[in-house]
């Protein structure tokens, strides 16, 4: 396992990461659940990512149980807040911020979390009173640094050009060849200003497993079958799309990885990029998952992979 410097924090985390989002503690079932987490800790994985509203604090109620025991020292711990607790609760007020991050440290069983990260912008909130409180909470040891998810470029450019507040060190945007708008402004920028990417869906919600293929229904019990994905994962299940997802395993066994693996290979090739939030339901998710961090593909396999999707994705 390889590890990458977390934008201008002293953090350094595992280029492959494990994530919580409809898995721990709300789809896989407990014993499952520690099998991965003991997995990814086994082949050097140091970055558990979750958030408050991942099944309403169940992800984190289970992580706090899960890493009961291990030294607070080894692993880097990051959740979120704005999506809805209660029918009152949501946001990124001050109260909120105050209120929802003692929560998530009582459920995490820890006194500090390494990264908190602002899971959506909020429109309602002036953005000084977002960073103030942020800053408050770094000042008082409850987090060590702050990052943000799916922000867009010109308030990432506010928030950096505030004065008299902590800096963000973390953007955590969704990232895969095939999803690649943060190429655009949020790359650059961050780039610029201290700030690494930590990719959400880098496998394309499973897509680019190779698991769907354009000429049979979705796998029952996969997430493009779920009542939960709904039409989220539309854009992604297009014909055109799958058949060229199917066209890249050549390429990936030329390179002698599994399709994961390669396109794991992909979004870590982006220096930017500190690590990529995968998610498991069996620890050998987890191995195959972190094996991509060492991976050394011929640029001209990426090249030719990039073609192969992006005519599907303009079709």
């Amino acid at each position: 396992m390889k590890y990458r410097r977390l934008g201008a924090s002293d953090l350094h985390v595992s280029d492959i990461s494990l994530g919580s989002w409809l898995t721990y503690g709300v789809g896989v079932e407990a014993e499952a659940a520690r099998a991965c987490l003991d997995r990814a800790f086994a082949v050097g994985i140091n970055f558990i990512d979750t958030a408050n509203a991942y099944g309403r604090g169940a992800a984190e109620s289970f992580l706090g149980e899960a890493l009961r025991g291990r030294a607070r020292d080894s692993y880097i711990l990051a959740t979120k807040l704005f999506f809805p607790m209660s029918a009152t609760d949501r946001g990124l007020s001050a109260a909120q911020i105050e209120k929802q991050l003692d929560a998530s440290l009582r459920r995490l069983n820890t006194d500090y979390v390494d990264l908190y990260q602002c899971h959506r912008y909020d429109d309602d909130t002036p953005l000084a009173e977002t960073m103030q409180a942020l800053t408050r909470a770094v000042a008082g040891g409850k987090t060590r640094y702050i990052g943000f998810s799916e922000w867009p470029a010109d308030k990432i450019r506010a928030a950096i050009d505030m004065a008299g507040v902590a800096k963000f060190v973390s953007s955590q945007p969704q990232y895969s060849l095939l999803w690649r708008e943060p190429e655009r402004a949020v790359i650059p920028l961050s780039a610029a200003n201290g700030i690494s990417q930590i990719v959400w869906s880098p496998l394309g919600q499973g897509v680019l497993t190779g698991k769907y293929s354009p000429d049979a229904p979705p796998p029952a019990g996969s997430r493009a079958s779920s009542e939960e994905m709904g039409g989220w994962m539309d854009r992604l299940l297009t014909r055109p799309v799958l058949a060229a997802v199917q066209r890249l395993q050549p390429l990936a066994a030329e390179a002698g990885l599994s399709l994961a693996q390669f396109s794991l290979a992909w979004v870590l090739r982006e220096p930017n990029v500190a690590s990529a939030i995968t998610g498991a339901s069996r620890p050998e998710q987890v191995s195959e998952n972190a094996a991509a961090s060492d991976a050394i593909v011929d640029p001209a396999l990426f090249a030719e992979a990039e073609r192969i999707v992006g005519e599907a994705l303009r079709r």
